[in-house]
């Protein structure tokens, strides 16, 4: 039952996470400075993005829930926390303020949060670990593009 809360719990909290993200880019891919934009050739369509981060975010969930019950410390909770505050405020940086090397920055520093839950977390959480696989492959993908875009414009 415990568990079952934790995973409600983080769901909560990370499509809220998500939903914010989503106010704060300010209808960022269908303004015209995004759309003038030179994008990498391998950026996926709009809805791939819907698709890719409601999967990223229902691994993300279980994995904090049996993360949490194993190990419930400020040091864990503060990691997440860092993690939710880069997830949502890259929105806010890249597509609202269309600050394009801090978003760099700030992607850049979600990727290492991300990975370090990952391999700090490994033993411990065993095949649970690979929950964080759609996050880690996404964070790539996405951290390319940022880079793609600052690259060439």
């Amino acid at each position: 039952m415990k568990k079952l809360k934790y995973i409600l719990l983080f769901i909560i909290i990370n499509f809220a996470s998500l939903y914010i993200g989503n106010l704060l880019m300010d209808n960022g891919p269908q303004t015209s400075w995004y759309l003038s934009l030179e994008k990498a050739p391998w950026t996926p369509p709009g809805w791939v993005f819907g698709v890719a981060w409601t999967l990223i975010m229902l691994c993300f969930s279980f994995y904090l829930a049996s993360l949490f019950l194993k190990e419930n410390s400020l040091k864990l909770k503060l990691a997440f926390t860092l993690q939710v505050f880069l997830n949502v405020i890259w929105n806010f940086v890249f597509f609202n303020q269309h600050l394009v090397v801090i978003g760099l920055i700030v992607i850049s520093a979600l990727t290492v949060v991300i990975f370090t839950f990952f391999f700090t977390n490994f033993k411990s959480m065993k095949n649970k670990s690979f929950l964080l696989l759609p996050y880690m492959v996404w964070l790539l993908i996405a951290t390319s593009l940022n880079a793609f875009i600052l690259l060439n414009n």
